[in-house]
């Protein structure tokens, strides 16, 4: 994490030591802490939801995801818990932002990518912080949410839970549903299904009883990719996605271009994984940073630096591209003497931070082809999170 996501300003450098360097060394995902439990096996949980205050009315439904299997509900959730930003993103998308309550670590959810979007908007200041080093099962009480959003074993293998503590929050509190879905990296993952961010998405859309937007969403997408893809080179590039391990940075963890939804743009854009065609392991399944003399050694031709949070274009060329041009070795690479290294966005996406981040990334790899154009309709996209559409 390299700023906190407060104030909309681009993060100093102390920000980014005293966030940054927590978080990255502790392998990349808050709450990092190692815990090796057994995992949560496929159930049924039920819980009902209905208030007197609320307003949503419907016959009880079930919604089915792995890990979890069915999850009954007796009305629609309207309080809400996601721990990583790309369900939170799911979320909005389906006009249920205003229940947002809490997620994981604020910067590492794009809201501010909102502010284009005509009356679509989340506080993210206003949302509690479940990492405060180390997530427990008491702000989840405090919370008192309808839902918890995120992969039960993710709560155990990234957070340190133990099956009891994931089974009690979701008996006495709320029900557990979600799957990890961002790498496809970890071994604990390795014997339930994936979901790609569009199937995911369709499953939230399934538990917040709004199939309509997400059926909007889906045909939209799939409009803005075919369009940017026939407009494509005939040969794309090899490219490297980066995290800094400090800034400026002198060393970088490696991001593999795989089938998370982290990489989707990448993969829609159709670029080459320079580091996995070298041999590199993802930082995320342990692999090591690189220095600038490794990455002389493999001269991707394009460089895509990730970082989390609000990222001005000043603060990035700063702090990232005139560092890479000054450095003796860094200089050297074919992607800085090329003018190939760009911003690559965050981690988390859902389908709305999807468009935004392909957009970048087509922007960043293709700037003769795309150059500042903007390749989707913010209106449109504002209109289906608002319900203002034909369905």
């Amino acid at each position: 994490m390299e700023n906190d996501g407060t104030g909309g300003a681009a993060p100093t450098r102390r920000e980014y030591l005293k966030f940054g360097s927590a978080v990255l060394g502790g392998g990349l995902l808050a709450g990092c802490t190692g815990g090796q439990s057994e995992q949560t096996p496929a159930g049924t949980a039920t819980r009902t939801t209905a208030s007197p205050e609320r307003t949503s009315e419907t016959e009880p439904y079930t919604v089915e995801m792995a890990p979890v299997g069915e999850v009954t509900f007796d009305s629609i959730p309207e309080t809400w818990v996601a721990y990583t930003g790309d369900y939170a993103d799911m979320g909005v998308a389906l006009g249920r932002g205003d229940g947002l309550t809490a997620i994981g670590v604020r910067a590492r959810f794009g809201a501010h990518h909102y502010e284009e979007l005509p009356g679509v908007s989340v506080d993210k200041e206003a949302l509690t912080q479940l990492w405060q080093d180390g997530t427990g099962k008491e702000v989840f009480y405090e919370l008192d949410a309808d839902v918890h959003i995120v992969d039960p074993n993710f709560m155990q293998h990234r957070l340190g839970w133990s099956g009891s503590d994931v089974a009690e929050v979701r008996d006495n509190v709320a029900p557990i549903v979600g799957n990890t879905g961002f790498t496809r990296v970890y071994d604990w993952h390795a014997d339930y299904r994936y979901y790609t961010l569009y199937e995911a998405f369709e499953k939230l859309a399934e538990l917040f009883q709004a199939r309509d937007r997400y059926e909007a969403f889906a045909g939209y997408h799939d409009e803005v990719r075919t369009n940017v893809q026939s407009r494509l080179p005939s040969s794309t590039p090899d490219v490297a996605v980066l995290y800094p391990a400090d800034v400026p940075p002198e060393s970088f963890y490696p991001y593999l271009i795989g089938e998370g939804t982290q990489s989707k743009q990448w993969t829609d854009l159709r670029v080459g994984d320079a580091l996995a065609k070298h041999g590199v392991t993802d930082a995320q399944a342990g692999g090591e940073t690189l220095d600038y003399e490794t990455l002389l050694e493999i001269d991707p031709d394009a460089i895509a630096v990730r970082i989390q949070g609000e990222i001005t274009d000043a603060y990035f060329e700063e702090n990232v591209v005139s560092h890479l041009r000054d450095h003796d070795v860094a200089s050297q690479l074919t992607a800085v003497q090329d003018d190939r290294v760009f911003y690559g966005g965050l981690t988390y996406q859902g389908p709305i931070l999807n468009l935004f981040q392909f957009e970048q990334a087509a922007q960043g790899l293709y700037p003769d082809v795309f150059g500042a154009e903007q390749l989707f309709d913010r209106q449109r996209v504002a209109d289906i999170v608002n319900g203002e559409f034909d369905p």
